[in-house]
């Protein structure tokens, strides 16, 4: 079990502004253990208690380092990994707790791109096949010449010419594979698009062209975005709001601009340090944060802050034992749509707070086996891997 802060609730618009209302959504893959049968000895707690608002027509950047849980919480938002607990509204629906042909029919509304276009599109179809597999799904395929000519927009809309709907993936270079895979998720006229990882398997050239062609798309057919990366350029560039995740929760969200002007918390403060700067003079005086030690394995979280094992203003009081809230701060200049995850936000900003060395510290592993049998996790992800 983690112990498990209440989030103070994003601050709201009107209801008809929220297109996906996350509240409170864990995801926790069993580890299991034994030759016949299976038994549980604990849990990978990959996504840990996350409260988020995604509004019609904007694009929120979820970003962290591999292993915190962005992957997963974008598929729990599509229902394609089961939540454990809490709730996903989606237009008012709880997507969550849809199961079968109902389930089925509203995946219609939500869609997803995802980050290796070569294994999510089938090697042995063509792309128009590829194409009017969704549309057939969904009953959006009435009569032969409208399907065709549904289909010579939606490769005109990704810059694809219509001479492709008889090739192959394995005929088209990464980029344009995902092109097809962003036609694909348009082919059903969805509302929101998960975007994962939709540009690290491609040249940086070729990941301009795809982020400019999804900013046109939700533009001509007026989508909402969530693009999970690792790439904090990316985010900024196409992102109205981000959220950062560490192991399994938000640690801070901010609209895009503020977040870049002032980050808060200590992790966001040491990912955005890592970008270099194009001037030798700001890079060489600028705040340079360097983490210490691996991110702690999902299966054995820290207690209390989850970020207080590499944390350089770590605190004897509170870090340790109480895990704190995602909530607003009383910072002059800074808006209330601003969060952070963080009992010292205040006073780190205000130079209250010092940054410290930070020793490595190895997190014990706790004995989950009824019959007491040593369970040997891994100390960290990069073990694990």
């Amino acid at each position: 079990m983690t112990e498990t802060a209440t989030s103070a609730r994003p601050p709201a618009g009107g209801d008809d502004e929220v297109l996906v209302d996350v509240r409170g959504v864990k995801v926790h893959f069993p580890i299991k253990r034994g030759v016949i049968f299976d038994k549980v000895i604990g849990y990978v707690y990959a996504v840990d208690g996350v409260d988020l608002q995604i509004r019609r027509g904007e694009t929120y950047g979820l970003v962290g380092e591999s292993g915190c849980g962005k992957s997963t919480l974008g598929k729990a938002i599509l229902n394609l990994e089961p939540p454990t607990a809490g709730s996903v509204l989606f237009d008012g629906t709880d997507i969550a707790s849809l199961k079968g042909e109902e389930l089925r029919r509203k995946r219609k509304d939500i869609q997803m791109v995802f980050q290796d276009p070569m294994s999510s599109l089938d090697p042995r179809q063509s792309v128009e096949s590829l194409l009017v597999e969704g549309m057939r799904a969904h009953g959006l395929d009435a009569d032969g010449p409208s399907t065709a000519r549904r289909l010579r927009e939606l490769l005109a809309a990704v810059g694809l010419p219509a001479a492709a709907l008889r090739k192959y993936p394995h005929e088209f270079s990464g980029g344009q594979r995902q092109r097809i895979g962003i036609a694909r998720a348009l082919s059903v006229e969805p509302k929101l698009i998960v975007a994962d990882e939709p540009v690290s398997a491609l040249d940086v050239s070729v990941q301009a062209q795809v982020i400019n062609l999804l900013e046109e798309l939700q533009d001509e057919f007026h989508l909402t975005y969530l693009v999970v990366a690792h790439d904090l350029a990316v985010v900024r560039h196409i992102s109205d709001r981000i959220g950062v995740m560490y192991l399994g929760g938000l640690v801070e969200e901010a609209t895009a601009d503020d977040l870049y002007a002032l980050p808060l918390h200590p992790y966001t403060r040491a990912l955005l340090s890592a970008v270099p700067v194009p001037d030798p003079t700001v890079e060489d005086t600028r705040e340079q944060i360097l983490l210490t030690g691996d991110l702690p394995s999902p299966s054995n979280p820290p207690a209390g802050c989850r970020f207080h094992t590499r944390c350089p203003w770590r605190q004897p009081t509170r870090c340790d034992d109480e895990r704190p809230a995602l909530r607003t701060v009383g910072i002059a200049g800074v808006p209330a749509g601003h969060r952070v995850a963080c009992h010292w936000a205040e006073q780190i900003e205000s130079g209250e707070l010092k940054p410290h060395a930070v020793t490595p510290e190895m997190i014990e592993q706790v004995d989950t086996s009824s019959d007491h049998e040593d369970f040997i996790g891994p100390a960290s992800v990069t073990e694990a891997l």
